[in-house]
């Protein structure tokens, strides 16, 4: 016996770089509140989600115009994300750093909130960064892989080679981020 297929509790849309998508999560809610789906790989395979969710992570950024990013991890130890907000707003950053793609070096950006069910997937070579548009801004990654410190890498969220617009002023940026490297033109990209 079959059961009927339920329609998908996400939206996909692609964005302008080849495997960056907004996942729109459809709540369902009823006079006791509501359920969200957060993550279902058969449902999220449309997106391209094809890897097993290694390690989740939970960040909360106090005030409005910081940011963090752009980050990613060198390969073999590359990893595709799912972020969602959870509490306040973010604009949430992808750029591609893949050798050879047709979108290398071009970023895009959504708005993710706790109120527009949004979820950015990133793809592995591609860094990820966010501003946050509030204060007490939440976000859950879902990581498909581990944490590697020795593969931890970064682009300056502020390089003018990527001309990335932040929508607000940058009011706090660690350290570690603001000193991150600019790409050198000869920058040839990340190799699988």
């Amino acid at each position: 016996m079959t059961t009927p297929a339920q329609p998908s509790r996400f939206t996909i849309t692609a964005l302008s770089i080849s495997g960056v998508c907004a996942v729109r999560r459809h709540r369902m809610g009823d006079a006791r509140g509501s359920l969200t789906r957060v993550f279902c790989p058969d449902e999220l395979a449309a997106a391209g989600w094809q890897w097993p969710v290694a390690q989740v992570n939970h960040s909360h950024t106090l005030q409005a115009g910081t940011v963090r990013g752009m980050h990613y991890q060198r390969p073999p130890c590359a990893e595709a994300k799912l972020v969602t907000c959870l509490r306040g707003r973010a604009w949430d950053v992808a750029l591609d750093l893949r050798a050879g793609s047709p979108t290398f070096l071009r970023w895009c950006a959504q708005e993710i909130s706790a109120d527009n069910q949004v979820a950015l997937l990133i793809p592995p070579g591609c860094a990820h960064g966010f501003q946050t548009l509030s204060d007490d801004v939440e976000l859950l990654y879902l990581h498909s892989a581990a944490f590697a410190p020795l593969a931890d890498a970064g682009v300056n969220p502020q390089d003018p080679l990527l001309g990335i617009t932040w929508p607000e002023p940058i009011t706090v940026m660690s350290d570690k981020d603001a000193q991150r490297p600019l790409l050198d033109r000869n920058f040839a990209g990340l190799l699988p």
